[in-house]
């Protein structure tokens, strides 16, 4: 983590023995984790481990079976919906397959939270349009359609869009899935960018083990339903933590300086 960004004591969100379950099935079991400001933390895990579920009930889509999930210091559920919405305007969610409306251009697509949840003039919404825009190297497609543009080029749109109301906490679900290698490492650059320039915290659902080396100060790791290891990667792997030593290869051991690339400017 840059050493220009301070941890606070006090973290952003809190999973609290959070019991998720879908009819009789328990996808999560007992599960508690903080979410620290300033950090950049992958929640990873094999297929069906629960990594997405965790995230749906942080950002208020799914409500908890059992335990509870806290938002910027205060219970999710325990308030009433004006101050989730208020409290919800201060996440931004980056889904997988990006949400883009496809009739839109990406000014309008982008422009969509500005004009739900503010009352600020066109002239104004257009200057941060294009400004978060040119935060994801997009200045020249303001005017296209998603379907004009590469799967790399809606990922970071997509992005765009989830920051336009300059939130304190991201959340992005797979954002390299489907992505070549060197898009996917400059999707990686970009997200650093955004913390390191911005101040934005973030939460990473993936499974793709070298966005988790490039990115991550911290890992969540589940396995069937249970919070088995939270720390840093390599950690886990030096104290020879099983699962996230088979999920990275009996073999697989981070090397000095993998994360030491340099970012876009923001």
């Amino acid at each position: 983590m840059s050493a220009a960004i301070e941890k606070s004591s006090a973290p952003l969100a809190r999973a609290i023995d959070l019991t998720a379950k879908y009819g009789e099935r328990t996808i999560l079991d007992g599960v508690s984790l903080d979410i620290k400001k300033g950090e950049i933390l992958c929640i990873l895990g094999g297929s069906g481990c629960g990594k997405t579920t965790l995230l749906k009930h942080y950002i208020g889509l799914l409500k908890p079976s059992s335990g509870s999930i806290e938002m910027f210091g205060k219970d999710w559920w325990g308030q009433d919906e004006p101050e989730r919405e208020l409290a919800q305007q201060k996440i931004g969610v980056l889904f997988q397959a990006g949400a883009l409306l496809g009739s839109k251009t990406l000014a309008t697509n982008v422009a969509i939270p500005l004009e739900m949840h503010t009352n600020l003039p066109d002239i104004v919404i257009e200057r941060i349009v294009r400004l978060k825009l040119h935060q994801v190297d997009l200045d020249d497609a303001i005017n296209r359609l998603p379907s004009e543009l590469s799967g790399g080029m809606r990922k970071r749109a997509a992005l765009a869009r989830a920051i336009v109301l300059d939130p304190d906490l991201l959340f992005c679900d797979e954002p390299s899935a489907g992505l070549d290698p060197p898009t996917s490492q400059a999707l990686d650059k970009l997200l650093l960018s955004l913390r390191e320039g911005l101040g934005i915290t973030i939460v990473v659902v993936t499974h793709e083990i070298a966005s988790i080396k490039r990115i991550a100060d911290r890992i969540a790791f589940l396995d069937k339903g249970k919070l088995i290891y939270e720390g840093p990667l390599q950690k886990a792997l030096d104290e020879g933590v099983k699962p996230v030593v088979e999920f990275f290869g009996a073999e697989d051991k981070l090397k000095g300086g993998e994360k030491e690339f340099k970012p876009f400017k923001v």
